[in-house]
């Protein structure tokens, strides 16, 4: 069945990563491939539901510029749908974002403001309020940390997809917050529909990190849309285990995916092997954020294992 652009976002494999858990009995982990989205990232889905909740209430219409800040893969899918849609786009994000997320949001004609490096994602928050403060007729600013349109999109989709591929045999959802809307979203959705599932939300392990699109919330501007008593527990992924489950999934699992998802992956481990230790069986989903094609300039590829 033939789809328009927009039609293909959503309804993502999940994948099994069967040789990550052979040496743990009674473990299933799996993991959303989002880069199956026609933007290449989970992020596909809040920006269509921000853009289409925005249409639907009247505040972004034809002639007004989408605007928002971004660590890239928002933005990437802002500037797909606009293309799609005829809108125009302006997105400021940190300026060590990868020479390949500029480079996808320019092919897509997205205008970019670089902002400050080591002011990371919560610089380019700063800059797109003052920009948007000076003209704000002239924009639509789906303000993605704020929005809860981005959540619903995953407590809509992603949750129930999940709930389908597993045939609601879940037990565990883990995920990294950056904007906080798909561990938001679809732990939501999860703990409505599940009575004993378990959902564990995972973040950088320090303020200053490598892990691109995620937050350190305890040194971080917090989304509007977190909610801090959602999560059963925490855990704290160092950007080092990140970049090694990223070569480990590539070379052991086949999936060529980002860093974000290395650490969703290496956080799924760690709840694993805890299970482990406490003699019990687990399903475990997280989420693969995206391909490694924005991110193979980075030298970590190049470390041996």
């Amino acid at each position: 069945m033939a789809h328009d652009l927009i039609g293909n976002v959503g309804n993502t494999p999940l994948l099994r990563l069967a040789t990550l858990t052979a040496s743990l009995p009674g473990i299933e982990i799996y993991a959303k491939a989002e880069y199956f989205n026609p933007g290449g990232s989970v992020k596909d889905r809040p920006a269509l539901n921000m853009i289409v909740e925005g249409e639907r209430s009247g505040a972004l219409t034809p002639g007004k510029i989408i605007l928002d800040a971004t660590s890239g893969n928002t933005g990437i899918a802002y500037a797909m749908i606009a293309a799609a849609k005829g809108y125009k786009v302006r997105l400021c994000l940190p300026r060590n974002a990868s020479m390949e997320r500029k480079r996808i949001l320019k092919a897509y004609g997205a205008e970019l403001v670089l902002t400050p490096a080591d002011e990371g994602s919560d610089g380019a928050i700063r800059k797109v309020r003052e920009i948007y403060a000076t003209d704000p007729d002239r924009y639509f600013y789906p303000d993605q940390y704020n929005n809860p349109a981005n959540w619903r999109a995953h407590y809509q989709t992603t949750a129930p997809e999940i709930l389908e591929q597993t045939q609601a045999r879940v037990t565990h959802f883990v995920a990294l917050m950056g904007t906080t809307g798909t561990f938001t979203g679809t732990a939501r959705r999860l703990k409505k529909e599940l009575r004993d599932v378990q959902c564990i939300s995972a973040q950088p392990a320090s303020g200053f990190h490598g892990i691109e699109g995620t937050k350190h919330m305890p040194t971080a501007i917090v989304p509007g849309i977190y909610d801090p008593g959602l999560a059963d527990r925490n855990v704290w992924v160092e950007t080092e285990d990140a970049y090694k489950m990223a070569r480990r999934l590539a070379r052991e699992e086949g999936v060529l995916v980002g860093i974000s998802a290395g650490g969703n992956v290496h956080a799924a481990l760690m709840i694993a092997r805890d299970l482990v230790a406490e003699g019990k069986t687990g399903v475990i989903v997280t989420v693969l954020c995206d391909a490694a094609d924005k991110y193979l300039s980075e030298h970590f590829w190049d470390d041996p294992e």
